[in-house]
């Protein structure tokens, strides 16, 4: 049962899936499920993508236009969030302020010109990339840079990085996982390997270590970004979804 509404909370939380509002008190055990949760979310996105993809394939549009309306249509199915959560986060970064000054500008809501920046590169490069994808009818693959973007999720809220704030969505998820770090990324790496095995061995072993590679990022991004910030926040999670989305798609081309 905690599962599950861990689950809903976490389709509440971080879509736009009309399902009812989570009732009750959030504490930092709840919201520990809701995290744990987040990568099946990315299964859901990634079959979406996937669906969505195999459908604009059939009008006959350029591939990159096509990856602009998949990349499109997860910006709208999780409503902007991640993508919000990368402008603040770089625009913060990009300060080299103390971690008060960091945590000011992230907290803002302005978004400035490394931020926007950093926005068109990231988009733009994630666009061409499952475009690119489309192209080549890698239908899996697409479903697998959403799931791997989502997965992770429990590496930035692991036990160990504090937060940043004493509230907000950071300080209810900073800290609170442990095993779904590894459940996860295991299942990333062997989903990985499974669909680059369906062309070659030597496809498989590519596709795992482009997975190894964007969770390591991930572990070093937020590590970073936890020093830079005095610790984890909302913004970071959402940066880390979008760069390692781009990572994940452009190590799948190589």
């Amino acid at each position: 049962m905690r599962a599950l509404r861990g689950l809903h909370d976490a389709f509440t939380w971080l879509t736009v899936a009309p399902l009812p509002q989570p009732r009750g008190e959030f504490d930092r055990r709840r919201a520990a499920t809701v995290v744990a949760a987040v990568p099946v979310v990315g299964l859901v996105l990634g079959a979406l993508a996937a669906a969505a993809a195999v459908g604009l394939a059939r009008t006959g549009l350029p591939t990159a236009l096509d990856g602009v309306v998949v990349v499109a249509l997860l910006a709208l199915a999780t409503r902007g969030m991640h993508v919000d959560g990368l402008a603040d986060t770089v625009d913060g970064l990009g300060s080299y302020g103390d971690p008060d000054r960091v945590r000011a500008i992230m907290r803002s809501g302005d978004v400035g010109p490394f931020g926007a920046a950093t926005l068109v590169l990231v988009l733009v490069g994630q666009a061409l990339a499952i475009g690119a994808l489309i192209g080549d009818a890698r239908w899996t693959a697409i479903a697998l840079v959403v799931f791997v973007s989502r997965a992770t999720v429990p590496i930035v809220c692991r036990h160990g990085l504090s937060a940043a704030n004493a509230n907000g969505f950071g300080a209810l998820v900073a800290g609170t996982q442990q095993w779904s770090i590894a459940v996860w990324s295991t299942v990333a790496v062997g989903a990985a390997a499974a669909l680059g095995l369906v062309d070659s061995p030597a496809a498989a072993i590519r596709a795992a270590v482009t997975v190894v590679v964007v969770l390591a990022f991930a572990w070093g991004f937020s590590r970073h970004c936890a020093r830079r910030t005095g610790g984890v926040t909302g913004d970071v999670i959402g940066a880390t979804i979008e760069l390692s989305a781009v990572l994940t798609a452009l190590g799948l081309l190589v």
